[in-house]
This record gives C-alpha cells, sequence and structure tokens, in this order.
C-alpha cells in the first residue's frame, strides 16, 4: 500500500516536470525560430524580439502578486489550467498570422509561468519522502534543463523540416499532456494549513529574506552573464564553426539534466554547505574557461563540465531562498522566479556591456565578479544566523494526501 502510494507521488512529480518541460519549450521555443516567425508576422527582427522580451518581463513583474492571489485556489485545478493556457498560446502561435495577436498570446501565459514554477516547487517537496524533498525538487527542475537540451531543438527541428505550425502544435500537446497528467495523478492535498495573505506578505519584513533574495539575483546573473553568450563565446573566442554551436548545445543541456540529481542530494546533506560552495564553483569554473577558452579540444570538456555546475543553480538560489520564506512558501517561490528573471535579465545585460567595451574574450571575468558578489550576499545571509523560527534543511514532510 505504502509503496503505491510512493509510485503515485512519483507519478505526480513527473507531470509536474512535463509541465515544466512544455512551458520552458514554449518560453524558449521561440528563440530558435524568430527569424522564420519575423517572416511569416511580417515585421521586423527587432520588434519580433519583443515576442521573448514582454514574456520575460511579465514573469519578472507579475509573479508574486498573481502567485499571492492564486494560493488559496485549488492546486491542481490552477497547475492544469496553467498547463492548458500554455496549449492556447502554441495553438494561437500555429494559427494566426497577426503579431499583435501573438504577442498577446504570449503576454497571457507569461502571467501563468511563475504561479504554476511556485506552484509546482512547493507541491514536490510535499509530495516527497522525508528527506527527499530536494530531489522531488531538482526532478521538478529537469523539466526546464530538459527544455533546453531538446525542447528548444525540437521546435527548431520541426519549423525547418514540417513547417512553424507543426513546431507550435507540437507544443501545444505536449502542454495538453502535461494538463491532462496533472487532472489524472496529481493528487487533491489537503489544505488545512493554507496562509493568509497578511501572512505571506509577513516574509517581506525579513532581512534575513531580502539576502536571500539578492543571492538568487546575483547567482542568476553570474550563470546567464555566461550562458547568455554561449554561441557568441565559443565561436568568437574559440573558433567554434556555428554548425557546432547547437550540439554544444545540447550537450550542455543533456549534463545539465542528469547533473542536477547530484545537486539535490548534496542540499539534502547540507543546504548551507552547498549554497556557499555554488558561488566558488563558478568563479573556478569562469577561471577555466577563460583559461582554455581559445583551445578547442580543451573547450569541449570544460562544456561538459559548465553543463553540471549550470545545472545546480536552480536548485541551490531555490533552496536558499525556501528557507527564509518557510511560512508563504509559494509566495516565497514566487519571489524566486520574479527575481531569478531580474538576475538574468542584469547578467546578460553586464555581459553584452562587457562583449561591446572589450570583447567576448573578458566574459568569463564579468562572470566571475558576479559569482563573487553573490558568494558575499551568502555570506552575509548566514552572519544573520537561522531563521527566526528554523525550520529543517530538507524540505517540509510530505503532505497529506485528502481522500
Amino acid at each position: 500500500m505504502e509503496s503505491g502510494a510512493r509510485a503515485g507521488r512519483g507519478a505526480a512529480v513527473g507531470v509536474l516536470a512535463l509541465g515544466v518541460f512544455g512551458i520552458i519549450t514554449t518560453e524558449m521555443g521561440v528563440v530558435g525560430v524568430l527569424p522564420r516567425l519575423a517572416q511569416r508576422l511580417q515585421v521586423a527582427p527587432a520588434t519580433a524580439g519583443w515576442l521573448v522580451g514582454a514574456f520575460a518581463l511579465t514573469v519578472a513583474l507579475g509573479g508574486p502578486g498573481l502567485t499571492l492571489l492564486a494560493a488559496r485556489l485549488p492546486r491542481r485545478a490552477v497547475l492544469a489550467g496553467a498547463a492548458a493556457l500554455f496549449a492556447l498560446s502554441n495553438a494561437v502561435c500555429a494559427l494566426s498570422d497577426s503579431f499583435p495577436v501573438v504577442l498577446a498570446f504570449r503576454i497571457v501565459p507569461a502571467l501563468a509561468h511563475p504561479v504554476f514554477f511556485a506552484l509546482a516547487l512547493t507541491a514536490a517537496g510535499r509530495l516527497a519522502a522525508p528527506g527527499r524533498a530536494g530531489r522531488a525538487v531538482t526532478t521538478v527542475f529537469a523539466g526546464v534543463s530538459a527544455g533546453f537540451a531538446f525542447g528548444v531543438p525540437l521546435t527548431s527541428f520541426l519549423a525547418d523540416h514540417f513547417g512553424l505550425a507543426a513546431a507550435f502544435w507540437t507544443g501545444a500537446g505536449v502542454n495538453l499532456l502535461a494538463a491532462a497528467g496533472i487532472l489524472l495523478l496529481f493528487p487533491r492535498l489537503s489544505e488545512a494549513e493554507r496562509p493568509t495573505w497578511a501572512g505571506q506578505l509577513g516574509i517581506l519584513r525579513s532581512t534575513r529574506l531580502w539576502l536571500s533574495v539578492a543571492a538568487v539575483a546575483l547567482v542568476f546573473a553570474a550563470m546567464f552573464s555566461g550562458y547568455g553568450f554561449f554561441a557568441e563565446y565559443l565561436e568568437r573566442v574559440t573558433g567554434l564553426a556555428p554548425s557546432l554551436t547547437g550540439p554544444a548545445l545540447m550537450a550542455f543541456g543533456i549534463v545539465m539534466t542528469g547533473a542536477g540529481v547530484g545537486f539535490g542530494r548534496l542540499l539534502e546533506r547540507g543546504l548551507t554547505r552547498t549554497v556557499t560552495a555554488y558561488p566558488l564553483l563558478y568563479i573556478g569554473l569562469y577561471a577555466l574557461l577563460y583559461a582554455v577558452g581559445t583551445h578547442p579540444a580543451l573547450m569541449a570538456g570544460a562544456v561538459l563540465l559548465w553543463g553540471a555546475v549550470h545545472s545546480g543553480g536552480l536548485a541551490v538560489a531555490q533552496g536558499w531562498l525556501a528557507r527564509d520564506a518557510a511560512g508563504a512558501p509559494e509566495f516565497g517561490n514566487s519571489l524566486f522566479i520574479s527575481f531569478s528573471n531580474l538576475g538574468i535579465t542584469l547578467g546578460t545585460a553586464l555581459a553584452g556591456a562587457t562583449v561591446t567595451a572589450a570583447g567576448p574574450r573578458r566574459l568569463p571575468l564579468t562572470g566571475a565578479a558576479l559569482a563573487l558578489l553573490a558568494l558575499a550576499a551568502v555570506l552575509a545571509r548566514r552572519r544573520l544566523g537561522p531563521t527566526q523560527a528554523p525550520v529543517p534543511e530538507a524540505a517540509p514532510a510530505p503532505a497529506r494526501v485528502a481522500p
């Protein structure tokens, strides 16, 4: 009986990961087909870029407020509805030739993006067996890695060989499958201890929380100052042929997907140690990339190591912030989504300025500086000691499943 319950919860976490995969594929798949989409919609490439930029900005600005509103609604209905909304977005992109319509149906599902992530991460922790919450959360995050490793290249492949409509219909199908899986497999969790809105907003009074938020933003800035210019660095510094950038990105994503589980186990064994070590890992990684950047053979191995280190950022940053948002986990996760997106914006902006002023060869130096600032934020948070009401470093006990 107990093994069946564990299997059911494992399947529920699996469909949450599938939902994350569908959302990331929808969000980022557009990047690989943007020139074709701009041509079909009869707009300039810079205008078409708003299909990406408006999505990210909506996620960053709308996340906490919308998650606060959704936190008291039934989890299963909200999660399934969000996945269905992404399916609708893909369907509109497959059918419409109007840029304003397509833009609108990029912005609307972007409102659901942080809500899905916040609720999915909290639910994964509650569904996990005692001491296994870190692994459950990294399983959900594996959907992000898989989206980058497989979803984005698949979208480009389908668009190139079967047309844009086929690519978007495939995305719609994945999101519909996730919505159906959530309705069928996700249990009805006990809602007896839902926090009030005042209780959730109360966590914003904590200095500890804001130092954790700063660490999250700086960790993501460090990660994406390099990743955002991955192709630029490999092509202009390493001398890699453009035709090999795609396979390199796929190898990066495959390693990232597999290595994330290891970070989940490290977080379960010691959250504080793992979070403190993570910026140091990135500083060392950027030193390596700077040292071997002009050597293609050495860079091949460095890219794989890069993917392994990069894989931990999501779970490490989320676990660090979640400790200080234990009284309002879903609202805390929405802060994680918003400030990680702001960190991505900061990192890519500073990296772009570096490329303009000093060339791509200096990109690892910018990333290392941001990782050093992230380490400073983590150490400043550690100096304040544990939260006011200490919670275990592993996650909350598994939720009761309502009959």
